[in-house]
């Protein structure tokens, strides 16, 4: 199952979908800052059906969590006390408690939860089901109740708009957003997008959800005021990730099959002239000074920075002999990003000040690790 998950919305012999990744949570420390505490990231590692505790500030790792089998995403509550697991194979999820870092009863949700978001509220947790097409709203209030939405096929992505008031569903199968109102728990009216929709991401003032299009080589943008879709902007082959600089001015998108980063001025809706990046880009971060876009090239094992000053690529830098990174994280408050290097079970942190890469952290060869998310 875990590995049907990686390679199921592949295009090409060497252009792996983009997993999910989880960014910035509004910590609000420097990246030059040095944590007053320990900073904890998690790790969800499908084959072993375990969440790893990693202390980034330390680099070592503590136990594995067991949750339930398959495990695909993570997603934490805003008042950082719990971290809740999807796991698509068995039909459920799992809260850990992040004061002991133990496990909690499961709660049953659709078949296959591939993807969670927990609203800025905290009082529900919305989880989407890739083989139920629902989305499950779990309350997280003293009464525990639950509500099943409709959504479109595959459901693989959960997104929360300014305010909470709609969260947005990416609909692999069906290219379309499903937007949900948080007051209703109902679904509206599913807005239509590009082929095979591979990933969305939010502009900073919220007023703009780009969507990147797998299988139509586009963005599609929405105005979250009206929930309406705009032009398709062309980018490059296989658009799979899509990151937006903190003063929303610019989204970096990675295109897998072009080997290349389209950025695309916001304020003119317009692709600028595509940037040369490494092997099968499959991910992209912009980090928190907004000074560099970091694209995660798959096959060649490397990140490549380029400037946002004049979208210029930089060297790029390896992460490691025999890497096949697939994530990035942005971790503010300790001054690095997180890469996650699937195939070989290991987790590198990049120096945002310096461009260096520490030496790998094993998780386990066979762990099969997707995602981390930090805690705020």
């Amino acid at each position: 199952m875990a590995i049907t998950r990686v390679l199921h919305r592949t295009s090409s012999l060497v252009a792996l979908a983009t997993l999910a990744v989880v960014g910035g949570l509004g910590l609000a420390v420097s990246a030059n800052a040095s944590p007053s505490k320990p900073v904890i990231a998690y790790v969800v590692n499908s084959a072993t059906d375990t969440v790893t505790p990693v202390d980034i500030t330390t680099s070592k790792t503590s136990a594995g969590i067991r949750v339930g089998e398959d495990p695909q995403a993570l997603a934490a509550a805003p008042d950082g006390a719990t971290l809740y697991v999807a796991d698509a194979g068995s039909a459920s999820v799992t809260p850990i408690d992040l004061r002991s870092d133990r496990a909690e009863a499961a709660m049953h949700v659709g078949e296959d939860p591939q993807a969670l978001a927990v609203a800025p509220s905290g009082k529900t947790l919305l989880v989407a089901n890739a083989v139920s097409n629902t989305v499950t709203a779990l309350s997280l209030t003293s009464s525990h109740g639950s509500t099943t939405v409709d959504v479109g096929g595959h459901p693989q992505e959960i997104l929360f708009g300014t305010g909470g008031h709609y969260a947005y569903v990416l609909d692999w199968s069906s290219n379309e957003i499903t937007p949900i109102s948080m007051a209703t728990l109902k679904a509206a009216r599913p807005i239509p997008v590009g082929s095979y929709p591979e990933a969305m991401a939010l502009s900073p003032n919220g007023k703009m959800l780009y969507v990147a299009n797998f299988g139509s080589n586009t963005v599609t943008p929405i105005d979250t005021s009206t929930n309406t879709a705009g032009r398709p902007i062309a980018v490059g082959q296989a658009p799979n990730d899509i990151a937006f600089t903190p003063n929303g001015e610019t989204a970096y998108v990675s295109n897998g099959d072009s080997d290349t980063v389209t950025p695309i001025n916001v304020a003119t809706g317009r692709a600028d002239a595509a940037v040369k990046a490494g092997s099968s880009p499959v991910a992209i971060a912009v980090s928190p000074n907004g000074k560099t876009a970091y694209a995660v090239n798959s096959v060649s094992g490397t990140l490549t920075p380029i400037s946002t000053a004049d979208n210029k690529a930089g060297k790029a830098v390896s992460v490691g002999e025999y890497s096949y990174p697939l994530a990035i994280t942005m971790v503010p408050s300790a001054g690095v990003a997180e890469v996650v290097d699937t195939y070989s079970g290991q987790v590198s942190a990049l120096n945002l000040k310096t461009g260096r890469v520490r030496a790998p952290l094993t998780i386990g060869d066979t762990a099969f690790p997707l995602t981390l998310v930090v805690a705020p």
